[in-house]
């Protein structure tokens, strides 16, 4: 089983995301959940690593998507990519407005 702590979590993103864009996937994360695969936004629900919103979302990857980080860093990596192009791009849009 995957370790779930937050160095953990951190170090294994690392390995998927691509050099390049590591730099911004993390300034995203960190600012989202902290690296907290638990982490849930009380106002709105968003889930995850990426605070997803809903959460069940992430089931577009797998349906471990509550426990598993692979699936979080995944389908964040994938949303970064399809909504704004790359996660240089989302950090870009996230520094102007605080949100992606």
């Amino acid at each position: 089983m995957t370790s779930t702590t937050p160095t953990a979590v951190r170090a294994l993103a690392r390995t998927m995301v691509p050099a390049g864009q590591w730099a911004a996937f993390d300034a995203i994360i960190t600012h989202e959940s902290d690296w907290d695969i638990h982490a849930t936004n009380p106002s709105s629900g968003a889930y995850g690593l990426p605070q997803a919103l809903p959460g069940s979302k992430m089931a577009e990857v797998a349906s471990d998507w509550r426990t598993n980080p692979v699936t979080q860093i995944s389908w964040g990596l994938k949303y970064m990519n399809e909504r704004y192009g790359s996660p240089n791009a989302a950090w870009s849009f996230w520094q102007t407005h605080h949100w992606y």
